[in-house]
């Protein structure tokens, strides 16, 4: 499809065409891969809400840069489907929320829970996630 800037004659030329715009965070999230560190996120702070656990925890100075987020969901939650679908709703919360309320230094991991994870409108997802990093920040 031919963006609209671009000349309806065919004589665009590849620099013509203002370049693809993608949306980012302005903190960059790195995501956890390595037991080790969700092994440490879960010794840590850890808070409840409605619809997921968080837990959080300070990392030692020097031990990694910006926000740290790991996401599960265990068996309990359901089947593969089930699971990706509520790892998928937990990403895409963590990227709209933990650029302006995570800190520097921290790592997060989000837990999902049975049914409520994958049921609990999105707004109230956001809502749970904000609540608990105000609580786990205030200690």
């Amino acid at each position: 499809m031919t963006p609209p800037e671009a000349p309806m004659d065919g004589s665009a030329k590849p620099g013509d065409r203002p370049p693809a715009v993608s949306v980012c965070a302005v903190v960059p999230l790195t995501v956890l891969s390595k037991r080790s560190d969700f092994l440490k996120a879960a010794r840590a702070r850890r808070q409840p809400t409605p619809s997921m656990l968080v837990q959080a925890r300070r990392r030692a100075p020097g031990e990694a840069d910006g926000i740290r987020v790991g996401f599960t969901c265990s068996k309990k939650v359901g089947n593969a489907v089930a699971r990706n679908r509520a790892k998928r709703r937990l990403r895409e919360i963590a990227r709209a929320v933990l650029p302006e309320l995570g800190r520097d230094g921290w790592d997060y991991v989000l837990i999902g829970k049975p049914v409520d994870t994958a049921t609990r409108p999105f707004d109230l997802l956001k809502d749970d996630l904000r609540k608990a990093l105000a609580k786990l920040h205030s200690r």
